[in-house]
């Protein structure tokens, strides 16, 4: 072969690998346009910094102070939380307006290391109640989950009805504004869950507000009262003493805290249903990677067996709801809540 057919081909080879070359910056220049975010030699994306979430302690801001149920719920959570994220988790007290304070500052918090143990009233009628709330619950939490859920036991006195609750009910319609009943002070649970008892029984009994329920207590063993809506480990105490009796419990089912105990639905009662939760809620702010990551270390922590024991043993079902039921219970609860407290005018002083 000649020399010239060699130059040829080595000629047309060179030609070929530079248009390979050029088509390969240019595949490459084009894949870097599409990619969203910055390269590898840029900033982290806020993405990114969601993933490697938490960065530092987590704060835990409850609504009360120490010993009662809201702070009792938050310190069964901390020690396996911390473990499941891997920073230390810290209980802050901020007690004050029936933890409206706490949920305030959980609203506002802006370092996506705050979140609240909350209870019923924190996340759905704070505003609705009281106009003056600096904080709105449907607009300025997230709810991450509903930890754990207590009925109230409806009590009376030993001595007013020995009868079964059917006719128990029937006393009372007829007893009228004769009748008094007791809570821990106006828009608590008790008080709005005795306010739509009544409205679905036609009870006209009359509503005595005490500082808390031990005074309540006090006051139906000393007959000053009648009928009032109660924790289930307060009333069961009373009725193992002889000093109270049980006519039935708020929840739709019988509840494993007090089994013995019918629900008002057996005793005739249609379609109530009310109890006490606690739950878990985040800034509204709170970027959706760490709301997922919350919900889900929130959900394995309240299925361990021994914070599940933890928080029987104070009196409350673990209940782990979260998702689109959470949101359901939260609108439910809200909604029925609102219509008593718009059809009896309540207000907080």
């Amino acid at each position: 072969m000649s020399l010239l057919f060699f130059r040829t081909r080595a000629a047309r080879l060179l030609c070929l690998l530079g248009a390979l070359a050029f088509i390969g910056a240019a595949c490459a220049q084009s894949s870097g346009a599409n990619r969203s975010g910055p390269g590898p030699a840029g900033p982290p994306s806020a993405h990114s910094a969601d993933l490697n979430w938490p960065t530092r302690p987590l704060r835990l801001i409850v609504g009360f102070g120490g010993g009662s149920s809201p702070d009792f719920v938050a310190r069964i959570l901390a020690a396996p939380m911390a473990k499941a994220l891997g920073q230390a988790v810290i209980v802050e007290n901020h007690s004050g307006a029936s933890g409206n304070i706490a949920a305030d500052i959980v609203a506002k918090s802006t370092d996506r290391h705050t979140i609240g143990i909350l209870i019923n009233g924190n996340m759905t009628i704070a505003k609705i109640l009281n106009p003056a709330t600096s904080y709105d619950p449907q607009k300025d939490l997230v709810p991450l989950s509903i930890i754990c859920t207590a009925p109230l036991v409806l009590a009376t006195t030993s001595e007013v009805s020995k009868a079964d609750p059917r006719s128990f009910l029937e006393a009372a319609r007829v007893a009228g504004s004769k009748w008094s009943y007791g809570t821990p002070g106006i828009g608590t649970i008790g008080h709005l869950g005795m306010e739509l008892f009544k409205t679905r029984t036609g009870i006209g009994a009359v509503h005595v507000p005490y500082q808390g329920n031990p005074q309540v207590i006090t006051g139906l063993v000393g007959g000053q009262l009648q009928l009032a809506l109660l924790p289930p480990g307060l009333a069961q105490e009373q009725v193992k003493a002889g000093k109270l009796r049980a006519i039935g419990v708020t929840s739709a089912r019988r509840s494993e805290l007090v089994p013995d105990y019918p629900t008002l639905q057996e005793a005739g009662l249609k379609d109530f249903e009310l109890e006490i939760w606690t739950a878990a809620a985040a800034p509204a702010s709170l970027p959706a990677p760490i709301v997922q990551r919350l919900t889900q270390v929130l959900s394995e922590v309240i299925r361990l067996p021994e914070v599940r024991q933890k928080l029987f043993q104070h009196g409350y079902e673990a209940a782990d709801i979260s998702g689109e039921a959470l949101v359901r219970r939260v609108k439910a609860d809200t909604a029925a809540l609102n219509e008593i407290i718009a059809s009896q005018g309540i207000k907080l002083e």
